[in-house]
């Protein structure tokens, strides 16, 4: 992919409509709640910063993924979730106000994580002579694109809640939109590019996804984590930010092929999003089935999104 008018403009606007999509539903409540069940915000926070990027070495490892695009699967891994994980964790009813918060905290960390990780992976794959690290100036550049749409949301949401009510839907819709439209035409742009690499580096974007919403969705539960918050943990470890990491491969690095597994990375997990949430809803509403008691009828009701079914008070309480 060549760095054109669709990858220095309309990618970082892109991007910043996400992120003012996404702080239209924040308020400083959201980063508050992380006293409430910080056990959920560590595990989600762990499995991003410490599994994440060893989980895309070891792919890249063991398919012998040339230089280039290896760097390019460890970008991915070190990017925060979409604003897309959003979306998924609603539909597969999982705990969106966790995944909110998780998507807030992994896009400002990224900040210092992903520099650290891109650079370790650089000076690996592609060897002391050849390492580019990030000039100083674009990593700000990125954190402006992050933060300031942010921070011009909270601050709509606090000035005119009103609007900010209104609005907020129609921008995440749109930003969604957007961002598919922006990737199809990264990928239609660059299609000589990608059919060149695609056959090495296909497969270990799609094992890539499927690790991560598994392990984000099984190690919470194995942690005995609400099945809710699990959704939402394995949704935002699933669903990267593609746009921040083409946006770096193509701006900051100026290197094409490393923004391939990005590209691959974005569109696979559209679909195995949808299907992991088919499936999460489908195992759900099995689960959640309820039986009747001797003499009577057994009545379900819900206490947030995800969580477990509590029973209903008797009739008259």
């Amino acid at each position: 992919m060549q760095a054109t008018l669709l990858t220095t403009v309309l990618l970082p606007l892109a991007l910043g409509v996400i992120m003012l999509g996404l702080g239209l539903g924040l308020a400083g409540e959201d980063f508050r709640r992380i006293a409430r069940y910080p056990r959920a915000v560590l595990v989600g926070l762990a499995l991003q910063v410490l599994v994440l990027p060893w989980a895309a070495f070891a792919l890249a490892l063991l398919f012998g993924l040339p230089p280039a695009l290896a760097v390019g699967l460890m970008l991915l891994a070190a990017s925060p979730g979409g604003a897309t994980a959003n979306i998924y964790s609603h539909l597969a009813r999982g705990d969106v106000a966790l995944n909110i918060t998780l998507t807030a905290i992994n896009s400002l960390l990224c900040l210092v994580t992903l520099p650290i990780v891109l650079n370790l992976a650089l000076g690996y794959f592609m060897g002391s002579g050849q390492y580019v690290p990030p000039p100083v100036s674009k990593v700000v550049e990125v954190a402006l694109v992050i933060v300031l749409p942010v921070a011009l949301g909270m601050g709509l949401r606090r000035l005119a809640p009103g609007f900010a009510a209104r609005a907020e839907r129609p921008i995440r819709v749109a930003s969604v939109l957007v961002l598919a439209l922006l990737i199809v035409a990264a990928v239609a742009q660059s299609w000589q590019v990608l059919l060149a690499h695609v056959a090495a580096v296909g497969l270990a974007c799609l094992l890539f996804n499927l690790v991560s919403m598994g392990v984000g969705y099984g190690a919470p539960r194995a942690l005995r984590l609400p099945r809710g918050q699990a959704i939402a943990i394995s949704m935002e470890i699933g669903i990267h930010n593609g746009t921040l990491a083409i946006f770096i491969a193509l701006n900051v690095l100026q290197d094409a092929a490393m923004s391939v597994p990005a590209a691959v990375y974005s569109l696979l997990m559209f679909f195995t999003a949808a299907a992991f949430a088919l499936w999460l809803n489908r195992r759900g509403a099995g689960a959640a089935a309820p039986t009747a008691p001797v003499g009577g009828h057994a009545r379900l009701r819900t206490s947030g999104s995800g969580s477990a079914p509590v029973p209903a008070p008797p009739a008259g309480e």
